[in-house]
């Protein structure tokens, strides 16, 4: 069962809703946040970021900027910027891309179905992260960041979807990224609880991004659940913010590697050392994998092709068997001595989204030694190893494009 819950959303007005929203704020530095804020006093990252309001010297983590948040949340409300919705209601987000469109639904969901592994995740957290969110959600009484989720796409649901857009959306905005942004609200009883009906059907849901803000959705529900001696289970901090979109509608990027230290090993004694895990050969043009088992290695100006061998990695394991797990264990590792990722400052990560020729920059500048450019990993990937109970390899995801953070808010009032 896929519990999924309609609420009183707060949303942007439409003639302001491409002012308002903004980038989640775990994908902008502060820096890059002040810079993007400095021209919009209306920017949802004053409200989910809210260091930006304060100097470079403060602390993201102190009191004082978790209230600037909330400050900032209720100007946007009584300004008339944001409204809440009367009836309870869910979403629907479209967002465009190149020409490629997915919908998902806007909802809360089961922080119960989340604790007891029905909402599937394929992320380690760190503790620190979740006190933060956890921290902000209870400061601002509101859940700001969505979880962005998948499910197993059906023809029920698909079909669904589809009528549901077909009216005009209430919000409708393209920004300078060429994005488009579409929100439907949707409240009559009817499709509320079609709706609902069939999202029971489904087995599970799985987390694509945004496993600190559920882990921390989770945290608020248990500390909420410590005071209130009357708890029920029907207050609303035990649901958090989701969207969930069908996974044949999800596109996911490359995340690439470079790395600062080659242990003063040369190219050719690279390939010499690698000929029982990889077949590598030079290549005229740059090497940008689109299908598994092929590792673009971009080195003093120079980019090889590296062809997995299919009897170096164990094929039937769902994470053993994904290109990242693959170069950690028979390339960074032996060679490098690179074997914790998480720990490593060595090994830095690219998001697909910043292309090849971030990586030839960062290696022509002599900022990094070695680039190496990965294939995307698949949602069938990703779901096996939510499926199975594992942890996908540090930093194997990329997801485009982005949510916009304030598109719909669910406020805690209980």
């Amino acid at each position: 069962m896929a519990i999924i819950k309609a609420f009183c959303g707060l949303h942007p007005k439409a003639e302001f809703a491409s002012a308002v929203a903004a980038p989640p704020y775990d994908v902008l530095s502060s820096d890059e946040a002040r810079a993007l804020v400095k021209n919009n006093q209306n920017s949802f990252l004053r409200v989910n970021k809210s260091e930006v309001d304060f100097s470079a010297a403060e602390s993201q983590y102190t009191d004082k900027v978790y209230l600037k948040g909330k400050e900032n949340l209720q100007r946007l409300i009584s300004d008339g910027l944001m409204v809440q919705d009367e009836n309870e209601s869910f979403y629907l987000y479209r967002l465009t891309m190149n020409g490629k469109s997915q919908t998902g639904i806007v909802s809360l969901a089961s922080v119960d179905e989340y604790d007891r592994g029905l909402i599937k995740k394929h992320e380690l957290t760190r503790p620190e992260k979740v006190d933060d969110r956890a921290d902000h959600i209870m400061t601002l009484e509101a859940q700001v960041g969505p979880v962005f989720s998948i499910f197993k796409q059906n023809e029920s649901i698909k079909n669904l979807f589809s009528n549901l857009t077909s009216a005009p959306p209430y919000i409708d905005f393209t920004l300078d990224d060429n994005v488009r942004h579409e929100l439907w609200i949707i409240n009559s009883t009817s499709d509320v609880n079609s709706l609902i009906g069939n999202f029971k059907k489904l087995d599970a849901m799985y987390i694509a991004d945004g496993h600190h803000r559920s882990e921390a959705a989770s945290e608020v529900c248990r500390r909420m659940k410590e005071k209130n001696k009357n708890h029920t289970g029907n207050e609303s901090y035990n649901y958090f913010l989701n969207v969930v979109f069908p996974d044949d509608e999800m596109y996911i990027m490359s995340y690439n590697r470079v790395i600062s230290d080659m242990q003063n090993l040369g190219m050719s004694e690279i390939i010499e050392k690698l000929s029982s895990s990889f077949e590598i050969e030079k290549s005229d043009s740059s090497v940008e994998p689109t299908e598994p088992h092929v590792i673009g290695i971009y080195h003093d100006g120079a980019w090889y092709k590296a062809s997995i061998k299919s009897d170096s990695y164990d094929k039937s394991h769902p994470v053993d068997s994904i290109d990242s797990a693959i170069l950690t264990k028979n390339l960074l590792g032996p060679l490098f001595r690179i074997e914790n990722l998480r720990t490593d400052n060595r090994v830095k990560f690219v998001g697909g989204i910043r292309g090849i020729s971030e990586l030839e920059k960062l290696v022509d500048s002599g900022e990094q030694k070695m680039a190496f450019a990965l294939s995307p990993v698949t949602v069938e990937q990703l779901l096996a190893v939510a499926d199975a109970g594992q942890v996908m390899p540090p930093k194997s995801t990329w997801f485009e494009p982005k949510l916009r953070s304030g598109m719909v808010v669910s406020l805690l009032n209980d």
